[in-house]
């Protein structure tokens, strides 16, 4: 894992170098062990390398790396999982190999095949800029699903392009313009989605997608995007595996994707510095690690964060898990103050903002994790390849009892769900649960009512889908001057034809939530802490095949995840991994009303609001002062306010 930036054109003279350094010392927490630059006076292009040693920790690993034939230059970021297995079909370059890294692979795959095909055989997480200086062509590409992150754009007439948007920044070009129609879409969902960015003129590269840029001539942002072209998608992958479902039967199921799972797994052990793994004690974690241990000759070190209110902490269930696979296994248990201090450390760790409450505990599990290893896999990815959300569960079935009910009628309940705090909701739920059959015994039932009220609103099964992963669902009226551009969300061309409602949105979700919110939150967290971090649940034959299998394999018995599940128990007893495990929720809502008010009151302050002139100041006031009376919890509403809020400070040096 690696951080890397350039720019097009430079001048000549120092100046440039002191540009170049400036901007890559801003990934320095990317690639604490070395640093590396390259600049061709000739042809005015940049680059430059911050190094985190993984694979070949010798100098032969270093970045720029320029190919034996001298005609590509290359700065990466990631891991070619398959690289051994990929030099023994390349014959040895010119002068032979001169280390062991995957990042010698990759150019030696990209001088043997060229570029597209190279990225069609690799397996890994990547992103990379490759400067031909034959053809004075740019490339920039980035791994399938999205696991690293590439940004990119014109700026005063300059080419700039790297690892994080801090980076790019420190150009002396970079113009610091909010986009004001991205930041509608990051009060919708939580994230700015690709290929926007929260900066005008910058744009994220698609996952699975690749950008070439003949540099002769200078270009425009506009006509760049139109050439990023896919080597590899999810519409398509969701095609192929849904019109050539696998037959077999469950056990002959199982054992494909056991088998699928050994070898991914195996591939992402390797390194040449210490590996272990995240463990919630869930499925998805249980799994890796099961596997992990499987293969190891000794403990695999796990890592778990929990606050130990109550027996069903997850750092609780996840020693449980761990005593049983056996696993040198370390808890991290968070006082509130703990979890409070990295709150001001946000809008530092995340480049553009981001509204998700678990980069708090995320960023700490990274931090111990680091004190003992530079690697850590993880389960991201199950829940969109297998079913395991909620809404994946209960969408389909919700959304017909909705369709009986007569339009007007479903308004009149919504204003009536609505009409009543979620707080009232709470404390009438806690009287009658006792009552209640265990099926109706509903957790967060306040929050729950106001969804209700939402989507009682909404007139198919898509509007349906885009009111549950909505927090704002008024973005023009709340961000001033802006319009809500399209999105994979949002844009019917963009979307597949699925089997099923289900399968649809487990489409939509790995598309667009997995790498914009899921892989964002762990690549910036981790990085934070210079931490490496793998999905084997994101290894694209791993995707492929889940396509493969039908519904019923995943969703089985109104419960998520079965094929998964059947897998796990074979390595974990069923009556140890399925003991009621609670998540780490911070409690946000509170924390706002106490902790976080003082920070909170100076990020919305009214007049502070109308004089940056971003947000809708009275709508975002009144949300703020409904939520201190408790008679709403509008924490979803606020969180990413006062994210961005807090970012925009950030940027500004306030």
């Amino acid at each position: 894992m690696c951080g890397f930036v350039g720019f097009f054109p430079c001048a000549p003279g120092q100046d440039s170098e002191r540009i170049l350094l400036g901007m890559a010392s801003a990934l320095k927490h990317r690639g604490p062990d070395s640093d590396g630059s390259w600049i061709d006076a000739e042809d005015k292009v940049a680059l430059a390398h911050r190094r985190l040693s993984v694979v070949d920790l010798s100098q032969h690993g270093s970045q720029p790396m320029v190919s034996p034939s001298g005609q590509y230059v290359i700065v990466y970021n990631g891991e070619i999982y398959n690289h051994l297995s990929i030099r023994q079909l390349i014959s040895d370059p010119p002068g032979g190999w001169r280390g062991s890294s995957d990042t010698e692979t990759l150019l030696a795959a990209i001088e043997k095949w060229g570029i597209v095909e190279a990225l069609s055989r690799v397996v890994g997480m990547f992103a990379f800029a490759l400067w031909d200086r034959q053809r004075k062509t740019l490339t920039l590409a980035r791994d399938r699903l999205g696991e690293k992150p590439l940004y990119w754009g014109w700026q005063n007439g300059t080419l700039l392009f790297g690892s994080e948007l801090k980076a790019l920044c420190k150009h002396p070009g970079f113009r610091k313009e909010i986009d004001r129609n991205s930041l509608s879409l990051f009060t919708r969902y939580g994230y700015v989605p690709a290929p926007y960015s929260i900066y005008r003129g910058v744009s994220k590269l698609m996952p699975g997608h690749y950008l070439s840029i003949p540099l002769s001539q200078e270009g425009n942002l506009t006509s760049c995007v139109e050439q990023s072209k896919p080597y590899w998608s999810i519409n398509d992958t969701v095609r192929q595996g849904i019109a050539n479902p696998f037959l077999g039967d469950d056990d002959a199921a199982i054992d494909m994707l056991e088998r699928q799972l050994q070898e991914t797994i195996h591939d992402q052990m390797l390194a040449d510095v210490p590996v272990g793994a995240f463990f919630s004690g869930g499925i998805d974690s249980s799994v890796v690690v099961s596997l992990m241990q499987g293969m190891s000759s000794k403990p695999v070190q796990t890592f778990t964060v929990g606050l130990g209110k109550n027996d069903n902490d997850e750092a609780q269930h996840a020693e449980t898990v761990a005593e049983y696979l056996k696993t040198e296994h370390r808890s991290l248990i968070v006082r509130p103050e703990d979890a409070l201090d990295v709150v001001p450390l946000l809008p530092k760790i995340y480049c553009e903002p981001l509204s998700a409450d678990s980069q708090i505990p995320l960023y700490l599990i990274s931090g111990l994790a680091r004190q003992h290893v530079t690697v850590s896999l993880s389960g991201d990815g199950g829940d969109e390849l297998f079913g395991g959300y909620n809404r994946y569960l209960s969408a389909l079935k919700v959304w017909k009892k909705l369709q009986a009910i007569p339009k007007p009628l479903r308004h009149v309940v919504s204003q009536i769900l609505s009409s009543v705090s979620p707080a009232n909701w709470d404390l009438l739920f806690s009287y009658i649960r006792p009552a209640l059959p265990a099926k109706y015994r509903l957790a967060i039932p306040g929050t729950k009512a106001q969804k209700l009220a939402g989507v009682l609103k909404v007139d198919s099964e898509h509007d349906y889908f885009l009111n549950l992963i909505s927090h704002w669902k008024n973005v023009n009226e709340l961000v001033l001057n802006s319009v809500e551009v399209p999105t994979i969300a949002t844009d019917a061309t963009k979307w597949v034809e699925a089997d099923c409602f289900e399968h649809w949105m487990m489409a939509m979700d790995t598309q667009t939530f997995l790498p914009d919110e899921v892989m964002t939150k762990v690549d910036r967290a981790a990085m934070a802490n210079s931490l490496e971090t793998r999905a084997p649940l994101l290894d694209h034959r791993v995707v492929e095949l889940a396509w493969r299998m039908p519904l019923d394999k995943k969703i089985r018995d109104g419960e998520g995840k079965w094929i998964l599940r059947q897998v796990l128990y074979r390595h974990v007893p069923k009556q140890v991994i399925d003991k009621p495990k609670k998540g780490f929720g911070i409690p946000i809502d509170e924390w706002l009303r106490g902790p976080l008010k003082e920070w909170a009151e100076k990020l919305l302050d009214k007049d502070r609001l109308r004089e940056e002139g971003y947000f809708n100041a009275d709508l975002v006031y009144e949300k703020w002062r409904q939520h201190l009376t408790g008679k709403y919890s509008w924490q979803y509403q606020l969180w990413p306010i006062l994210m961005f809020q807090a970012w925009l400070e950030n940027e500004r040096g306030d």
